[in-house]
């Protein structure tokens, strides 16, 4: 597959979730960028901004395995992987698979589960497998979660460890949509629901060979110091108790190839990692406790862009 197959196959993806979504053009991106790189998304807003709408036409629109799981307190973490149960008929122990084996699973409210079963998912994040009473399940490509979570309504909500955010590749938040676009959505829902009707513009396979494609990406030695000066500078403002780690500039780079193929190039620009280094990194800050004491939730953020500001950009070489 190359590059311009690749672009191709998000512009498809992007034209038919846009059937549904009015707007947010930049989100249904970084959708796409996450997917193809093999990475996981928390969506973060209030209620009824269309997050669980947006992952299920992602899922329609690749026709792939779709499992959406509340998640409230009473969750058990078998309530996902699965269990072991006992046939009487057969007088053995079968797998009955949970909804983690599936293609995209939707996380809903993940921070009203328990810190227990919001763990368990951080094996099949990270390693796509599953560890049941000592066997390993292994996943089947693509694998992607899409959380979503409510930042302003705090009872009954468990917060999520820093080692579970370090598993998503972007922190994204939809936001209220614009007037006109809220009238093209009150117009296209009024006497219709766009997902019933939508179709696939992809499958699972060929998902799978973009994400063996995208890692081809040339990224430039210059361009490698960028993400690991920005990553290193986080470190020593003077806010942060915990910086950016290996793992996430490493979630930096693949995100920035797979904005580059998106773009039809086969090489990563300087261009790439800022559009997405906020995104990608703000998340995995820890934040000094009197820094969390100001709850300005907009902190993290606006640290990246100050890194940013603070970082010399490489400039980019000559390409024919």
């Amino acid at each position: 597959m190359s590059v311009n197959t690749i672009q191709q196959l998000a512009d498809q993806i992007r034209r038919n979730v846009s059937q549904v979504i009015v707007g947010k053009e930049q989100i249904v991106d970084q959708l796409i960028i996450a997917l193809i790189t093999s990475g996981h998304v928390l969506l973060e807003d209030v209620p009824g901004t269309g997050k669980t709408l947006l992952a299920k036409s992602l899922a329609r629109s690749i026709d792939c395995g779709f499992k959406r799981v509340q998640f409230t307190p009473d969750l058990l973490p078998s309530d996902l992987s699965g269990i072991n149960f006992y046939n009487q008929k057969s007088g053995e122990f079968e797998f009955r698979p949970g909804p983690l084996f599936t293609n995209l699973l939707l996380a809903d409210e993940i921070n009203r589960a328990t810190p227990r079963t919001q763990s368990s998912l951080l094996e099949c994040m990270e390693e796509r497998q599953v560890s049941i009473d000592g066997t390993t399940h292994v996943l089947q490509p693509p694998f992607m979660v899409i959380a979503t979570q409510n930042p302003i309504e705090q009872q009954g909500t468990f917060p999520l460890p820093e080692a579970q955010l370090d598993r998503f590749l972007f922190k994204l938040n939809m936001g209220y949509p614009t007037t006109e676009e809220s009238i093209s959505i009150l117009s296209r829902f009024k006497e219709s629901k766009p997902l019933e009707s939508l179709l696939p513009v992809a499958d699972p396979s060929a998902i799978a060979e973009a994400q063996r494609e995208v890692v081809k990406i040339t990224v430039s030695e210059d361009v490698l110091r960028y993400i690991v000066e920005i990553a290193e500078r986080t470190r020593k403002q003077e806010e942060v108790a915990t910086g950016v780690s290996p793992r996430g500039m490493q979630a930096l780079m693949g995100a920035s190839q797979a904005r580059a193929a998106l773009s039809g190039r086969g090489y990563v620009t300087p261009d790439d990692v800022k559009q997405l280094a906020v995104p990608a990194l703000a998340h995995r800050l820890v934040l000094k406790s009197s820094a969390r004491a100001r709850g300005d939730r907009g902190a993290a953020e606006r640290l990246i862009e100050r890194v940013l500001s603070s970082v010399e950009v490489p400039a980019e070489p000559l390409r024919s």
